[in-house]
């Protein structure tokens, strides 16, 4: 039978109704699509793809199950080494990960394994009635810091093993940037509550709530019993570029109009925790929290939205299916342009707000790509005598976030690099003895994926070292 070339598409809502709701996007594959996908798996001996998982899924078996419409059994085969299947399936970047090892994709599209690991996660959540058992307790204790992709991978991961786990989360809700960061439309809240109450099936406990650092120290974790500890306390301290005018009203952070918007629930007509809706905003930046925010700002029911960026669109870091959903949307993408000033109004008798400044513009420069920088990324170059005004009433810093000092400044002995990320060894070990580390709180701002994997990989040293006591 002849290979079909390309990928099944993915069916979506269509872009001018999704741009005014906040339903998920993508609607997923049917059993059928699923089946028809999955026959194009060349299931090769070597398996390039697995390498390709930081978690290391084997991607060609469960295929093979679901090619026989086993779909039970590829759900089993995934979630022996993933934790959050039915979250890896909607927001990894599988195209430059898994598929992009894929041997059927050096002469046609690669397999879709994202859309597959989505579809078989779905069908177990709304098939499947049985819940996980708990393992056999092993009398060991470890605490897990923050409850985003890393933390639930190594708590998920230990529970299986028998150790008494217990997460410890900042927020009212588990889920860290999950349901914090990225928007309902993206992944929706009920796919990661769900997972978090697998978890707690296996016996995790979560403790909502509670600031390490402020609340409780690392120290008085191991005063209460606890033998090892995990930091996955993510990275959610936001950059700004340190223009005039980032204090202007209406400036924000992405992670502050992401958190308001998903966790808050801001698009309420009378909500809590209150956001601008509306006017014309710019979003600085070009990577996937750049493109949620945006997207963000047009549903809460902005007349423009600009995606302001210093580099092209073949430098543009976000995914591929990410800008083309945000340009399907009618978002406008302003490239090789950089902000120098946030422009608003400074004076006192504004009838607007007799106290604070308000966002009236955005002055921007043009830019122009030089040699490749140290990333080998074409280095953007100011244009003189190139500065434009764009009007807007709101702008969104989105270029990066750095992890929260607190915790390195509460826990003497506990080293960071000169970015504020905690230096680990290969296996996840701190500076101090029996803490670990992963995630974003390590390397900064990175992927959901790369954070679990970086979760288990603490998980399997934790038990090794007290497997030893």
């Amino acid at each position: 039978m002849a290979v079909v070339k390309e990928k099944h598409a993915m069916p979506t809502q269509e872009p001018q109704v999704r741009a005014h709701n906040f339903s998920e996007v993508a609607l997923g594959y049917t059993k059928e699509i699923a089946i028809d996908e999955a026959k194009r798996c060349l299931n090769c001996k070597n398996r390039p793809c697995v390498g390709g998982c930081p978690v290391n899924i084997n991607i060609p078996e469960f295929i093979m199950q679901v090619k026989e419409e086993k779909f039970e059994e590829a759900y089993r085969i995934i979630n022996q080494t993933s934790s959050l299947p039915a979250v890896c399936g909607r927001v990894c970047p599988q195209e430059t990960q898994c598929e992009s090892k894929c041997t059927l994709g050096i002469k046609f599209e690669p397999v879709g394994i994202g859309r597959l690991e989505r579809f078989v996660a779905d069908w177990h959540n709304e098939n499947s009635k049985e819940a996980p058992e708990a393992a056999k307790s092993n009398g060991h204790r470890v605490a897990i810091v923050g409850s985003g992709p890393s933390g639930l991978t190594c708590a998920g991961d230990l529970a299986k093993k028998g150790y008494k786990v217990t997460v410890y989360e900042a927020l009212h809700t588990a889920g860290g940037v999950l349901v914090y960061g990225i928007p309902e439309f993206r992944l929706p809240k009920k796919i990661v509550a769900k997972e978090v109450e697998t978890l707690k099936a296996l016996g995790v406990d979560v403790e909502p709530n509670v600031v390490i650092g402020k609340t409780l120290t690392i120290d008085e974790l191991f005063e209460m019993g606890f033998e090892a500890v995990f930091v996955g306390s993510g990275a959610g301290l936001p950059n700004f570029m340190g223009i005039p005018g980032e204090s202007l009203k209406g400036v924000y952070s992405a992670n502050e109009y992401l958190t308001r918007s998903n966790l808050m629930k801001s698009y309420l007509d009378s909500p809590d925790t209150p956001i601008m809706k509306g006017g014309k905003v710019a979003v600085v930046g070009g990577g996937n929290v750049a493109m949620d925010a945006a997207r963000t700002a047009l549903r809460l029911g902005a007349d423009k939205v600009y995606i302001v960026y210093r580099r092209s669109m073949e430098e543009l870091p976000a995914r591929k299916e990410e800008v083309e959903h945000a340009e399907e949307e009618g978002i406008d993408f302003k490239l090789l342009c950089n902000p120098v000033e946030i422009l608003g109004y400074e004076n006192a008798d504004d009838k607007r707000d007799p106290k604070n400044g308000f966002v009236t513009g955005i002055k921007c420069i043009r830019m122009e790509l030089g040699e490749p920088d140290e990333k080998g990324r074409r280095r953007p170059i100011p244009v003189p005598d190139s500065e434009f005004v764009l009007d807007v009433d709101a702008v969104i810093m989105s270029i990066g976030t750095s992890p929260n000092p607190l915790i390195k400044n509460t826990t003497k002995g506990l080293e960071v690099n000169s970015h504020g990320g905690i230096i680990v060894n290969e296996e996840g070990l701190t500076s101090r003895n029996a803490v670990y580390a992963g995630g974003d709180a390590v390397t900064g701002a990175a992927t959901v994926i790369s954070a679990m994997g970086a979760g288990k990989v603490a998980a399997k040293a934790i038990d090794e070292y007290l497997s030893k006591k």
